[in-house]
């Protein structure tokens, strides 16, 4: 007689040698016809059986009443702990689907023990991975139930969006609801750097959301958070609370796989440890690391040119560097053009891709393709803050003000603490100007300096905005230290680089240079 397949799925192996249910070796109580079904069930994963099927398979010849069945089901969800149907779901009138993927194992190499189920570890992705776990329901209202669980869908849906990242399925995360669970155990069996977990709890009329990230390689806690909230429409606070997360945590990922890029030996990185290297350096806004950046991103393109993030990182680079002054403007743009047009056709739903065809068109002055490009980015992923940020700028050098600011501020909202928050103030300072608004340029532009001191556009910004405000002596002052690092500024050159849109807002932003002294 051949012996008996055993099968696992997540934590759980259905041991048929033994006729019981383990859970990380432990085993879990189930009443013998319901351990039938389950075995039968997980025989034929991904598969609609019938309920006749059920019943001529598992009962055989004996006479049985229809509800037997959903008393089996209904014992092996709550051993498995699936009430939401992540497991076994039921389709009505019909039957039942096991709906998670299953490994079978021969009788001899099911293990038995949580230690040798440790040992089945899967392997990183060459990517930054994440599992979102079930967020706990602190309440003891079971209603809340719904609302906690609709938190961590939504979470893995809006982490889905971001390109770079590998973000585990629902199906996957949701067998550890309602379990005490080790955080490095869980990400070994699922195959992940990173794991997001948290919980809802209510109080009265009052929500509050606790979240922390975790890289379940080191322990180390890279970001945490509490969102509280008054009760209303549960949709539009999930929705509030799902874009927060998302957007706070993609900066916190790129922090953190920067800082392990950086403990390597350049010779030693894949593709995207390169572009996390990169990143570290884009958010600093000054010559050096622009070179550095462009350097990384060279040798990522060069080993690996099918990799979209590099090329799209690569090309916003240069055309920012062409920008600022720190290399030739129309070879910067020359160069960047076809590393664009090779990232969309690698990728056309990457919002890095999108930013980058937006800016070089800002800087050819393609007024509508620019910002077309840009809201695109906002919408292939709203929850980040970049795209909001670069749309921000674009609206900001076309003369769209207020709707400038408002993306703008919708970036900061986002992702407060962000390492590019300098950049973000920078289309508000823009758009502040252009506005007449000088007092709340000059604000913008000395909050921006105090995170970046030697930016030149926010340099430049604040020389004009003093002007404009009858403050010519601090201007004067203030663009003579500019020249000293950035000897070529002239009127002439901010012609050609700074990208007003219409010779109107160049002339309204050079009025206030001139006052400052520059000719």
């Amino acid at each position: 007689m051949p012996e008996l397949k055993s099968y696992r799925f997540g934590p759980f192996l259905v041991d048929r040698r033994s006729a019981c249910l383990r859970r990380d070796g432990v085993i879990v109580p189930l009443r013998p016809k319901s351990f039938d079904v389950l075995a039968y069930l997980a025989q034929h994963p991904g598969r609609l059986v019938p309920k006749s099927e059920l019943i001529d398979n598992v009962w055989q010849n004996l006479n049985v009443t229809p509800n037997s069945p959903v008393q089996c089901i209904k014992e092996i969800r709550q051993a498995l702990q699936d009430d939401t149907q992540a497991i076994i779901e039921t389709v009505s009138k019909r039957g039942y689907l096991f709906a998670l993927p299953v490994m079978a194992i021969e009788a001899g190499d099911a293990p038995l023990s949580a230690e040798a189920g440790q040992s089945r570890a899967l392997p990183l992705p060459d990517r930054p991975s994440i599992a979102v776990l079930p967020f706990d329901n602190m309440s003891g209202d079971p209603d809340q139930d719904y609302f906690a669980d609709g938190i961590s869908e939504d979470l893995i849906t809006g982490l889905s969006r971001i390109r770079w990242l590998f973000v585990i399925a629902r199906n996957s995360t949701f067998v550890y609801k309602g379990r005490a669970v080790d955080v490095r155990q869980v990400a070994s069996k699922l195959g992940v750097r990173y794991v997001l977990e948290g919980s809802v709890r209510r109080a009265g009329q009052r929500l509050r959301v606790s979240a922390q990230l975790i890289d379940a390689v080191t322990g180390g806690h890279h970001w945490a958070e509490q969102y509280d909230r008054e009760l209303g429409d549960i949709f539009a606070i999930q929705d509030d609370i799902t874009s927060s997360v998302v957007a706070s945590i993609q900066p916190r990922l790129l922090a953190a796989e920067g800082v392990r890029a950086f403990s390597r030996s350049p010779g030693d990185l894949g593709a995207w440890e390169l572009v996390a290297r990169a990143q570290t350096h884009v958010w600093r806004l000054n010559r050096t690391d622009s070179e550095a950046a462009i350097e990384a991103l060279n040798r990522a393109v060069d080993a690996y040119p099918d990799y979209a993030p590099a090329r799209s990182l690569l090309a916003f680079c240069l055309v920012f560097a062409a920008h600022n002054g720190w290399i030739n403007r129309d070879q910067g743009l020359l160069v960047a053009r076809p590393h664009i047009v090779r990232a969309i056709a690698l990728d056309d739903c990457d919002p890095w891709g999108q930013i980058a065809l937006g800016y070089w068109s800002m800087m050819e002055r393609r007024t509508e393709e620019s910002i077309a490009a840009f809201r695109r980015a906002v919408s292939l992923n709203p929850s980040f803050a970049a795209a909001h940020c670069y749309l921000s700028h674009g609206l900001a050098f076309s003369g769209r003000c207020d709707e400038a600011i408002a993306h703008g501020n919708e970036a900061i909202r986002l992702s407060p603490l962000d390492p590019d928050t300098a950049m973000f103030l920078g289309g508000m300072t823009v758009a502040h100007y252009l506005a007449g608004r000088y007092a709340d340029a000059f604000r913008t532009s000395e909050e921006l300096l105090r995170l970046r001191p030697g930016f030149h556009g926010a340099q430049r910004l604040r020389c004009a905005s003093l002007a404009q405000m009858g403050r010519e002596e601090e201007a004067g002052q203030s663009l003579a230290a500019v020249r000293l690092e950035q000897p070529q500024l002239s009127v002439d050159w901010i012609k050609s680089s700074v990208p007003y849109q219409t010779p109107e807002l160049m002339e309204h932003f050079l009025a206030g240079m001139r006052k400052a002294g520059l000719t």
